[in-house]
């Protein structure tokens, strides 16, 4: 796909979860086109942290380097100095943080080879934050404590021949985000455009109902965001309904007065809810949102 369509689509990174970060030659290939790439990688993964401390020389043979360690094993010794946090976007909630933390390393290849050089990317947040429109991974792309769910990310340090700089903690904090963003427009998808809901037999069949079910995901989309801009709370299902009721207005159905009171009652609920939800989490909500509610 990048080769063919690379050129065309105008984009700055890769990203995706650990089905893709977990294989070291798909990592390699981007590394070659020239892609910087922020791929997930399971908590097993073995990786010999650049910037540790060596061991003592003891005088004969080769100087010893830093010992291989999986990246929990790694975690768990982080200082706590070591997190930094950073807020992403406003939620429903309240603002959408998350504490990062990045190390030089390198990883095993296959065969027990090593690997070049890559920034370890860990992330940690609340397991109260939670979203539940993130996508599903798989059970060894996280791990929690009793306070912190954590998840590891690998980023190149160099393409092509060519050496990057130390990579923004806010840019790679904005990519890990923007791809859970893609994965809960996917789940959207299935859930409001029957994105899963297919029956054909030809591979044709199947990509006209794919692209029919991304128009009306991105119709649906580009609703919400456009009436966000008067009423914050508008949701992507609140859309849905109204349009409904709209198309379907002929057949004896409510009038547009009453579908619009119906809709603007909905609306100042879930204002009222994120406005109670920024106030237990001691958040300040946006001044819209105290206009609103006061």
């Amino acid at each position: 796909m990048l080769d063919e369509w690379g050129e065309q689509v105008a984009h700055g990174w890769v990203t995706g979860d650990d089905e893709l970060g977990r294989h070291s030659r798909f990592r390699g290939e981007l590394r070659d086109r020239g892609e910087r790439y922020v791929l997930g990688v399971p908590c097993t993964t073995t990786i010999r942290d650049l910037e540790a401390p060596l061991p003592a020389y003891q005088g004969r043979g080769r100087r010893p380097k830093a010992p291989w360690q999986s990246v929990t094993q790694w975690r768990k010794a982080l200082h706590p100095t070591a997190w930094r946090r950073f807020t992403v976007r406003d939620g429903e909630k309240g603002p959408v943080g998350i504490e990062m933390a990045t190390r030089r390393v390198q990883t095993r290849l296959e065969r027990k080879r090593t690997g070049p050089e890559e920034w370890l990317v860990v992330t940690r947040r609340l397991l109260a934050d939670d979203c539940v429109l993130e996508g599903k991974s798989s059970p060894d792309a996280r791990e929690q404590d009793g306070r912190y769910r954590y998840q590891y990310y690998l980023t190149p340090t160099g393409m092509s021949g060519v050496e990057l700089q130390a990579p923004s903690l806010a840019e790679l904090a904005r990519v890990i985000k923007a791809g859970a963003c893609i994965e809960a427009s996917f789940k959207r998808g299935k859930g409001e455009a029957g994105m899963d809901a297919y029956q054909v037999r030809t591979w044709q069949g199947w990509h006209h109902h794919m692209a029919l079910s991304l128009i009306s995901v991105w119709f649906l989309l580009g609703e919400t965001h456009r009436g966000q801009q008067v009423t914050p709370a508008l949701t992507l299902p609140q859309v849905r309904y109204g349009l409904s009721l709209l198309l379907l207005e002929v057949f004896c159905t409510p009038g547009t007065d009453y579908i619009c009171r119906q809709v603007q009652r909905q609306l100042m609920r879930n204002e009222s809810a994120r406005f109670y939800h920024h106030r237990t989490r001691k958040c300040i909500p946006t001044r819209k949102l105290r206009r609103e509610i006061q």
